[in-house]
């Protein structure tokens, strides 16, 4: 394991914990944001939680490499969904949101 994987994926587990929070919480910008986009209100948990769940994946990726596989590929999956749904909600200049909390996601799984 190399300092700069670890690095990275301290980064990427930090965006993808804080986006989750940032949901659980109801920041009133994630609020406006959300309803903008459509997604339903009962979806919103899960949400959070599955960001919650694939940061500290990420973190047990650092002494269980398969962990860190599974719950890398999960958020690039989520984030790559999440973009979809913007760009379905026409709010195109949303799109680089999602995809700047995927990218060092992205960048783990490389270094891995």
């Amino acid at each position: 394991m190399s300092v700069a994987h670890t690095v990275v994926t301290l980064l990427a587990a930090a965006m993808a914990g804080y986006s989750g929070t940032v949901v659980l919480t109801r920041a009133d910008w994630i609020v406006k944001a959300l309803t903008d986009y459509g997604v339903p209100r009962s979806w919103w948990n899960l949400l959070g939680a599955a960001k919650i769940a694939g940061a500290v994946g990420l973190l047990a990726g650092l002494f269980l490499p398969y962990v860190g596989l599974a719950a890398g590929i999960g958020l690039v999956l989520y984030f790559t969904g999440a973009a979809v749904t913007v760009a379905r909600a026409r709010w195109y200049s949303h799109i680089p949101f999602p995809l700047i909390y995927a990218a060092p996601v992205v960048a783990a799984l490389a270094l891995t």
